[in-house]
């Protein structure tokens, strides 16, 4: 994969296949940052100042330096290897903006979900969207300096998810790990149901 920066705006005449991967979470696990991280493009992102009128919904105990939101969605581009590449859509994630999820989802061939340890309850919410959705996921943990020493068993167990389920660690700042986590989803996504992989190719 060449280095975010580096890529040309354009496609290598080898890559025959492109997949839609939608990035979801909590509000502020770090969606945007593991957008911007990975994108070999620049990304481009609907992130607006937050206001007064986000106090008392927009949850920011745990981060409150944060000053900004998206409110439509963040947009990269990532070629996995000579013939596939990913489009990455990630979408906001408070509550109010769920409804943007219908539409952002169609034609994803799977859900990159972000987590974040020191709110994991925050999660149920997203997961329960994404059952409704019938959508294959995998769950990347999004550690931070001061996120409990909690495994990945341990995260999988407090979510409930299926034993199949990849749980991977991951730092959104990093650009490898975020790939890695992103790669992890394609591999379940090939395994789980190669159809839907299939179908979604262009």
């Amino acid at each position: 994969m060449d280095s975010a920066g580096s890529a040309d705006r354009y496609l290598p005449d080898t890559v025959i296949r492109s997949a839609k991967i939608l990035v979801v979470g909590a509000f502020a696990v770090g969606k945007t940052t593991l957008v911007g991280s990975v994108s070999e493009i620049t990304p481009l992102r609907t992130e607006e100042v937050m206001t007064e009128a986000s106090v008392g919904v927009d949850h920011l105990a745990v981060n409150s330096d944060k000053r900004t939101t998206t409110v439509a969605m963040d947009f990269g581009r990532i070629t996995i290897n000579s013939e596939l590449v990913l489009y990455l859509f990630g979408a906001p994630g408070q509550r109010r903006f769920w409804d943007l999820w219908t539409d952002l989802a169609v034609g994803a061939i799977g859900v990159l979900v972000i987590v974040d340890v020191r709110r994991l309850e925050q999660s149920f919410d997203v997961l329960e969207q994404l059952e409704e959705r019938d959508l294959p996921f995998a769950v990347a943990v999004n550690r931070f300096p001061d996120s409990p020493d909690v495994t990945l068993d341990e995260v999988a167990s407090a979510l409930d998810l299926l034993p199949d389920t990849p749980v991977v660690d991951c730092d959104a700042r990093d650009r490898k790990s975020s790939a890695g986590a992103l790669l992890a989803l394609v591999e379940y996504v090939a395994t789980h149901d190669p159809r839907s992989a299939q179908e979604y190719a262009t």
